[in-house]
């Protein structure tokens, strides 16, 4: 298994600065609020994928972000939401359990849709952690800005916030000004991960995600929940730089493979292309991509299926 390695800009060698500052960073929120985009935006690279979609992100996933001086390691979580399967509950697990062993909790709430029950539950339960939450108002491009802080304002008293910042992680409006606001938050220590790497997440992870995502952004809304992707195999070709690359679209139902693949195959040669593209940019190689479509019926209830698309029920207790 290969671990992704990226060049995240200038480096500074394997030397430490003797005040150089360090730690973890939660982004937490319900689903649908932008957390992916937020961590993108923040990292400078697309690691997590991006839908309109409730729910995209399943894993907990680590994105570094290394600086001269210090070092912010960021863990995008899940949206938090009830559960209704084991996939859901391993979600939610996965999110409450990146509030542990954190310097600061960025918890990110939308601010063109309106802070909600949802929202109003999650603020309760970080009342009882012992680290700085910051409340985050993401999209505020599209929020009507005058009901949003009244909205927010109201939200803020009722809560437990060490700082309320108003972002736009599309447009990347205020992110260096809450870069700086999280480095107040770090502490002296060590530098976790070399100054190239950008996230824990290993090539075969990211790949699979990239075929989600567009099966998220082109599927009927009630089959993308019921999507599972797993990469098979990643060979180098040593007879010409390309990487082939042979992936499955797992599908909950029968029915659901029919809409996959779509009339002609027209559906999986769109997913195919798009996601193709995504991963020469990602990879810098000529891709040869191979996806088959199969039903392995009420997989996200199957601990074996969820275990082998890279989700691990016993991972949080």
């Amino acid at each position: 298994m290969r671990l992704l390695i990226l060049t995240a800009g200038k480096t500074r060698g394997s030397d430490f600065l003797s005040r150089f500052h360090s730690g973890f960073a939660a982004i937490i929120g319900r689903s649908n609020v932008g957390k992916s985009t937020l961590m993108n935006t923040l990292i400078g690279e697309k690691i997590a994928i991006v839908s309109d979609k409730p729910q995209t992100t399943r894993n907990r996933i680590q994105c570094v972000l290394t600086r001269e001086d210090y070092q912010i390691v960021f863990v995008d979580t899940p949206g938090i939401h009830k559960p209704r399967n084991k996939l859901g509950e391993y979600m939610v697990k996965a999110a409450e359990n990146s509030l542990s062993d954190m310097e600061v909790v960025l918890f990110t709430v939308d601010a063109a849709d309106g802070i909600g029950h949802g929202d109003r539950m999650i603020a309760e339960r970080l009342k009882e952690v012992s680290v700085p939450v910051i409340l985050l108002a993401n999209k505020m491009d599209i929020a009507d800005h005058e009901k949003a802080r009244v909205q927010i304002e109201v939200f803020r008293k009722a809560g437990d916030f060490d700082d309320v910042i108003e972002v736009s992680a599309a447009l990347g409006t205020n992110i260096q000004e809450l870069e700086k606001k999280l480095v107040s938050y770090l502490p002296e220590g060590p530098k976790y991960y070399p100054d190239d790497m950008i996230t824990d997440q290993p090539e075969r992870v990211i790949l699979s995600e990239i075929i989600r995502e567009k099966t998220l952004n082109l599927l009927k809304e009630e089959v993308p929940h019921g999507i599972g992707v797993e990469i098979e195999k990643i060979e180098d070709r040593e007879d010409r730089e390309l990487t082939e690359v042979m992936a499955s679209i797992i599908c909950e139902k029968a029915s659901h493979k029919g809409i996959v693949i779509g009339r002609g195959g027209k559906m999986l040669k769109e997913i195919g292309s798009q996601a193709r593209t995504d991963m020469e940019r990602f990879l810098g190689i000529r891709v040869y991509l191979e996806i088959f479509v199969k039903v392995k019926n009420d997989w996200r209830n199957n601990i074996n299926t969820m275990r082998d698309l890279g989700y691990n029920p016993g991972e949080f207790k």
